[in-house]
């Protein structure tokens, strides 16, 4: 994406979705580093390339904190969402011994 298609990276919502159920819904506005200042830091020692994917960690709604708590399981379809850059669609798979 470039800054004429997305002016304010510090505007945008975030949704998780389980199986079709919204589990978090935020705002980067929230973050405690705005995105300008993680890419500045992360400049600092590493080559950011087209295509990089930058991880900030997760708002609340977290399954482990919710009553009852909710964890992924074999079968689940798991969505992420951010406004103006669009979805990733995974689905869950159990790990084979």
């Amino acid at each position: 994406m470039t800054t004429d298609e997305i002016t304010n990276p510090n505007t945008l919502g975030i949704k998780t979705i389980l199986n079709g159920e919204v589990m978090q819904d935020w705002n980067t506005n929230d973050m405690i580093f705005d995105v300008p200042r993680l890419i500045e830091f992360l400049s600092g020692s590493t080559k950011l390339l087209p295509g990089a994917v930058i991880l900030t960690g997760t708002p609340h709604g977290i399954g482990g904190a919710r009553t009852p708590p909710v964890f992924l399981q074999d079968g689940n379809e798991i969505t992420i969402q951010i406004d103006s850059i669009g979805s990733l669609t995974n689905p869950v798979v159990e790990e084979s011994a």
